[in-house]
């Protein structure tokens, strides 16, 4: 079930960078709700409570402003490269029952057998799903897997009504192998005589 997130701003009347600026000084974020075919809509949100709601991956948003309310996914985040504030962000507008595409990041869970470690070769997998219902993240159990397993995109469980829509469904999502510094390990290493100091 998505993070649904409500949202209270202001429709926005000034723009360019001087305007953005005064509105980060007020604790203001700005922002676009783009829509399929329509004009944007241009609004100002609260900064901490957006900032916050931007850590849920995949979030359905409730953003009100005025009279208006518009449902909404995050399509970009612009972040300020040195202090790492939110500058901006682009929503897209959805609406109930819509089916979307979006990326979620995979997670392990588990304990693979032995000295083997389970790598994530795919960060993030593309998914469809209903907009009520966009996961925030993909766990892959890795509970006894043995060096040399993989799981691949075809074999990932997904939560109900999400659809995976990935080109390759034989692409490797996890890959669970011994690394090399623990296979040398487990080695017998030989050791060269001592020379005599003199």
């Amino acid at each position: 079930m998505a993070t649904t997130i409500t949202l209270e701003g202001a429709a926005r009347t000034e723009f360019g960078k001087g305007a953005a600026r005064r509105m980060r000084v007020a604790n203001l974020i700005p922002a676009t709700v783009y829509a399929g075919g329509e004009e944007p809509v241009f609004v100002q949100l609260p900064m901490k409570e957006t900032t916050l709601s931007l850590r849920h991956t995949n979030a359905l948003f409730t953003i009100k402003f005025g009279d208006e309310t518009k449902m909404a996914v995050v399509k970009d985040v612009q972040r300020n490269p040195v202090k790492r504030i939110v500058e901006h962000v682009d929503f897209y507008e959805v609406k109930a029952g819509e089916k979307i595409d979006v990326e979620v990041p995979v997670f392990v869970e588990g304990t693979p057998k032995g000295a083997a470690v389970a790598f994530v070769d795919i960060q993030e997998l593309k998914v469809r799903a209903d907009v009520a219902n966009l996961p925030e993240k993909i766990v892959v159990n890795v509970d006894g897997l043995t060096d040399g397993s993989k799981v691949f995109a075809k074999d990932v469980v997904l939560p109900e009504g999400v659809v995976l829509d990935v080109e390759d469904p034989e692409e490797s999502v996890v890959t669970v192998e011994v690394p090399e510094d623990a296979a040398d390990e487990a080695a017998p290493v030989e050791t060269a005589p001592a020379e005599n100091a003199e």
